[in-house]
């Protein structure tokens, strides 16, 4: 049996994902052993691919159709000699564009087929209700407990439990006990969702709280933003390489938004859903043309081909 599986997560120090390759004739079939889901492809080449997305290097494996386009996206740590034999066994052609630069892999990765999948493998984390419950306790004891070190100016007895948080965090599993040792987040994160959607509204942002999602930032600037990450900034402007137009489009069932120049250069491609209304008040407050288009196939291939990065 052809059988491949990862051996460490996407990203350092991320958990290795549950995904089962497996070789019939020059047919994969894609095992997600943590849901139990389980898709069959044929595809024209595998694509071995790394590149860097804020401060993180990303690593992966992609099947691609004939147009180049990818068909499943299987993140995760591929060991290259035994990708490079299960692929010889399978006579599948491999890529590696593990050295490739950046920008291009991006590229590559955000030029999805119609159907497209992330097979992420890895089950969603799950907590006893007694955990979540001391976990919201102890955030609020920690909230009175800053807000007495603040209010008699102990700033480094905070800074200390803070440290003693992240010393915890090191050594265990910290996605509750991060709430006992930063209890503004039990505050502070319903109200960031509010700013952001209240910024939304009002056409400054457009996209995700976690990102990526497009900033206006003055004078005259541009940011793609993701999560604490600038992933991009552009100027407004009519010159080239200038953020000039934004093109929302729709493609079978797929969809994008990607920014462009005055001359129609793809100076940067953000598939996903883009809800229309956000993104026209966003185009109007910063006086960018918007331009909503379906696109055939042969249009949907020149855009994502044209594209100088993007983010997959």
């Amino acid at each position: 049996m052809n059988e491949l599986l990862p051996v460490a997560g996407a990203t350092k120090g991320s958990r290795c994902p549950k995904t089962l390759l497996t070789a019939d004739g020059d047919s994969l079939t894609v095992t997600d052993k943590a849901s139990g889901h389980s898709s069959r492809v044929t595809p024209a080449r595998l694509y071995h691919y790394s590149y860097d997305q804020g401060d993180s290097s990303v690593q992966g494996l992609a099947a691609l159709n004939a147009d180049g386009l990818v068909v499943l996206d299987l993140p995760g740590e591929w060991h290259a000699p035994h990708l490079r034999s299960f692929t010889r066994r399978a006579g599948i052609p491999l890529v590696d564009a593990q050295n490739k630069p950046s920008d291009q892999v991006r590229t590559v990765l955000a030029s999805r087929a119609p159907g497209w999948r992330r097979v992420r493998g890895l089950a969603p984390a799950s907590h006893k209700k007694w955990q979540k419950a001391a976990a919201i306790c102890a955030g609020v004891v920690g909230i009175g407990l800053m807000a007495y070190l603040a209010s008699v100016g102990m700033w480094a007895a905070w800074r200390g439990v803070a440290a003693i948080g992240r010393a915890v965090l090191d050594i265990v599993d910290g996605r509750w006990l991060v709430v006992a040792f930063s209890p503004a987040l039990l505050v502070l994160r319903p109200a960031m969702a509010k700013l952001h959607r209240w910024r939304v509204n009002q056409g400054s942002i457009v996209g995700p709280p976690d990102g990526p999602y497009l900033v206006g930032k003055s004078p005259r600037k541009l940011k793609i933003v993701q999560r604490n990450d600038v992933l991009a900034k552009f100027r407004l402007g009519v010159d080239s390489g200038q953020a000039f137009s934004l093109l929302l489009y729709r493609y079978d069932d797929l969809t994008g938004l990607v920014i462009l120049d005055s001359m129609e250069a793809v100076l940067h491609h953000l598939p996903g859903p883009w809800p229309p209304n956000d993104v026209d008040r966003f185009a109007k407050r910063h006086d960018l043309f918007l331009v909503v288009r379906r696109l055939s196939r042969e249009e949907y291939l020149t855009l994502v081909k044209r594209a100088r990065t993007a983010i997959p």
